[in-house]
């Protein structure tokens, strides 16, 4: 499962993300960290241009709505 797949699903906190960053960048996975972490273009573009703060309210939106992309 990825990254938003488990904080969605409420298994890992959002501070996990540093995990999978870190493992990523060890490894040779050729998806793109976006792909790795299963984060939509959306909230790739909000966690760059903005704040992890910013990705986790996005992402805490969404696993209150229901509603998964």
């Amino acid at each position: 499962m990825t990254f938003r797949e488990r904080y969605l699903a409420g298994e890992i906190p959002f501070e996990a993300i540093d995990d999978y960053v870190d493992e990523w960048n060890g490894s040779d996975d050729p998806r793109t960290l976006r792909e790795f972490l299963g984060l939509t273009a959306e909230e790739e573009d909000v966690w760059i241009d903005d704040s992890d703060e910013a990705l986790m309210a996005l992402l805490d939106r969404e696993k209150a709505n229901g509603t998964e992309e």
